[in-house]
Parts: structure tokens; C-alpha cells; sequence
């Protein structure tokens, strides 16, 4: 679907339900992002199935999948959700521990952005993060997200942070 010079972005399948079930039980995924309650293969086939298939066909995007193009090692996840509470459209991304830090989520991010501006016709670009997820915090900031304002989003009450950037239409 997407290529940048180091990764492959495309849509999920229910065959990578091993890769969903290891991303989603790593320490920073739940961490930061909630448990989601996927345990096993056949968890994770259910959660391909309810999140990313289901948007996809409702909505025309979702989360991707993201490869490296020189192996086709699946490290991660990038991309757009619409959440029930909020107006704009959210980017989301999540990396398995050894891809963080590499660049990787700057990569796929700026793509899937470009994505929503040049295709979907995004005018805005929401981001949510934990007050406490530095990472989060520095990625959205260099892709141009500013901070807008705290929010709650999670049933447990935890505070989130909403960053937001007007889409240019260059």
C-alpha cells in the first residue's frame, strides 16, 4: 500500500496474528496503550478481525502493518483510527522493543499522514499519548503535532494528552 525507503506499510490479515499477539503483550503496549485482552492466536485473529479488518471495510483505513522492506520482518503497527469520541482522525503507532529508536515510527508515520492528506482528504491529524510516554510525546512533536489538550479516554480514567496539526495541503 505505502513504501518508504526502509518499509513496507500495508494492510493487516488474519495472518499476522503471531505478530499481533506478540506487539500487543509487549511491556510498552500494554503500558501505554491497555490491555487488550488477546492471550492466544485465536485472540489475536478475533482482534485483526474487530479492529483493523472491520475498519478498513467501514471506513476505508485503519491501523497498517509495518515491514521492513529489506527482510519483510514485521516490526510494528501505523496508522489512522476514528474513535467514537473524538472529531478528527487519529494517528496510532506501536513498535516491537527492538525497532524503537531507529527511526521507524517518524517513517511510517510521516507516510501514513501524507496518506490522509493526499488520499482520505484529512484536514487534521489527532494524536493521543499517556502524559507519561515520552517516546509518544517526542514522535508526535516531530511530526508536527502540537499539544492541544488533556483528555480522558480510557474507562479506567487515566488522563491522556491530544495533540493535533492542521493537515497543509501541499
Amino acid at each position: 500500500m505505502l513504501e518508504t525507503d526502509r518499509l513496507l506499510i500495508d494492510e493487516l490479515s488474519v495472518g499476522d496474528a503471531g505478530f499481533i499477539l506478540d506487539l500487543l503483550n509487549t511491556p510498552s503496549w500494554l503500558e501505554f496503550i491497555g490491555d487488550r485482552g488477546v492471550k492466544t492466536l485465536s485472540d489475536a485473529r478475533q482482534y485483526i478481525l474487530d479492529g483493523p479488518l472491520r475498519s478498513y471495510e467501514q471506513l476505508g483505513f485503519g491501523s497498517y502493518l509495518v515491514k521492513l522492506k529489506s527482510s519483510g520482518v514485521s516490526i510494528g503497527l501505523c496508522g489512522l483510527l476514528k474513535r467514537d469520541t473524538l472529531d478528527d482522525i487519529d494517528i496510532g503507532f506501536a513498535f516491537l522493543p527492538d525497532y524503537i529508536g531507529k527511526g521507524y515510527g517518524y517513517e511510517s508515520a510521516t507516510a501514513v499522514m501524507t496518506y490522509a492528506r493526499d488520499v482520505l482528504g484529512a484536514t487534521r491529524i489527532v494524536g493521543i499519548t499517556s502524559p507519561t510516554n515520552q517516546n509518544s510525546i517526542r514522535l508526535l512533536e516531530k511530526l508536527g503535532l502540537r499539544f492541544e489538550k488533556k483528555i480522558i479516554l480510557r474507562t479506567d480514567g487515566e488522563e491522556s494528552f491530544l495533540y493535533g496539526v492542521t493537515l497543509d495541503k501541499s
